[in-house]
């Protein structure tokens, strides 16, 4: 028998593992990925958000960890556990080092990674490099590591872990991690969570999961059934809008379209809908695609002039171009009167002052509905560009509520053997909303929690200092 069984092979689940085996525990994996899949979501990231109260390696000037809170706060509105949230903070501003001994290396952002130098450690090589060389410590620390093994089933006594079941396989370990993600990847809930719009459609039948397709929430819905307390609402989710032409799973970053604040974007019937320019990218991006699937046919189009290259990402795919703005509502299938009717509306509303798209500057509309705060120019030097855009699921926020300890719940009694990290229960400190990074940030907090206490429940003590 394994002290510690992790399910899960992601950031959170490895963090779960190397703390184990540093406090003494033997420590069985299971991925339910094959090899070449492992990782889950883990795999497409690429920074996490850092606490600093100053400049850092690769971070420069500082982030206090009032000003991190702040922002959780806002991009929240306030459905975030404070303690929880703030020792995720915290445990942010010391766990790099940890992440080196494992074989993490950082490097600074890259260039168009809008405006998070002083924010986020950006990992070099991105997030599969750091799935892979947690997977190489992983192994040379002695953690038993099983891929092709999805659990569907746990046995649980009086809210003890007992067993978990793999078909007919019963694997027995004396303390559990559950790391194995949301239910980003299960259409059929998707579907059930966001239900019937107004005009008869079934949103999540539009949506496109940006990650793993292997998050299909199985041990979710079982933990549920058995009675586990649980924090979050199921149609809340890190949504990105993303490219429509990006594939069903696993199209990862690179699709994701990063010049709404410099343009406009418009829905299918050619209108505006929401501010472009509310604030810096990396704290509104995830709440595009909520926004997009609110929208007819859960499509919108992000709409630019020259003057914007060169100050974003570009994404994988190049936009649709044309001379003219009828010629681009054409090709993107919008009604070309409607459509210019908007962009000149906008661009009449148009109050130019000094554009700098590294503050939140003085550039913005008036009079028009809704206002553009920041960053507004006209749309009136060709090329234009157009980028057609679909809601991309990352993760979803319904999980497991937990406390300091990372504990599962039972009617308000913690487990003694049974933990849980990363998407599963996200949803304690994200109730709503996103910030660049942080996801990354509450899988390392609570991945380490959980695998030291899944040591402590199995009788080990700690040998090494974990990350939290």
């Amino acid at each position: 028998m394994f002290d510690v069984l992790v399910i899960g092979g992601g950031n959170a689940a490895l963090c779960a593992a190397l703390t184990a085996r540093e406090a003494g525990a033997s420590v069985l994996l299971l991925e339910a990925a094959p090899k070449a899949w492992r990782g889950g979501n883990s795999a497409h990231t690429r920074n996490l958000r850092c606490m600093h109260d100053g400049p850092q390696d690769v971070l420069v000037d500082s982030y206090p960890e009032e000003e991190f809170w702040q922002d959780l706060l806002r991009v929240t509105q306030g459905q975030t556990n404070e303690a929880l949230a703030r020792l995720v903070i915290r445990t942010s501003s010391t766990c790099r080092d940890w992440m080196r001994r494992h074989g993490v290396h950082f490097q600074p952002p890259l260039s168009g990674a809008l405006h998070v130098a002083r924010t986020n450690a950006f990992f070099m090589g991105g997030g599969k490099a750091l799935v892979n060389a947690y997977y190489r410590s992983a192994e040379n620390l002695g953690v038993q590591i099983r891929y092709d093994t999805p659990i569907d089933a746990l046995e649980l006594r009086d809210g003890r872990f007992v067993a978990a079941h793999a078909g007919k396989e019963r694997i027995t370990a004396r303390s559990c991690v559950l790391a194995c993600g949301g239910f980003e990847s299960n259409r059929e809930w998707l579907r059930e969570a966001w239900g019937q719009n107004a005009a008869g459609e079934w949103p999540a039948d539009n949506f496109l999961i940006r990650g793993t397709r292997f998050n299909q929430g199985v041990l979710l819905k079982f933990m549920m059934d058995a009675g586990a307390d649980t924090i979050g609402e199921p149609s809340q989710s890190h949504c990105v809008a993303i490219d429509a032409r990006a594939p069903r799973y696993d199209g990862g970053i690179c699709t994701r379209v990063d010049c709404v604040s410099l343009g406009i974007v418009v829905n299918r019937d050619a209108e505006r809908f929401y501010d472009e320019g509310e604030d810096f990218w990396p704290k509104r991006y995830a709440i595009w695609g909520r926004l997009v699937a609110q929208q007819p046919g859960q499509i919108g189009f992000s709409i630019i002039d020259a003057k914007a290259p060169g100050h974003f990402m570009p994404p994988v795919f190049p936009g649709v171009q044309s001379q003219t703005l009828a010629g681009l509502a054409q090709q993107l299938g919008l009604d070309a009167s409607r459509f210019e009717q908007t962009v000149n509306d906008y661009n009449r509303a148009c109050r130019s002052g000094h554009f700098n798209h590294a503050i939140l500057d003085d550039c913005h509309t008036e009079g028009l509905s809704p206002v553009k705060s920041h960053w507004a120019r006209p749309i009136d030097t060709p090329p234009f560009y157009g980028y057609a855009l679909r809601p991309g699921i990352t993760f979803t926020y319904l999980g497991l509520k937990v406390n300091e300890h990372a504990a599962v719940h039972f009617n308000g009694q913690p487990s003694d053997n049974l933990f849980v990290a990363g998407e599963m229960m996200a949803g304690n400190v994200l109730g709503k909303g996103y910030t660049a990074g942080v996801g990354m940030s509450i899988g390392t907090t609570f991945g380490c929690i959980a695998g030291r206490e899944a040591a402590k429940a199995a009788g080990k003590r700690e040998e090494n200092h974990a990350a939290a």
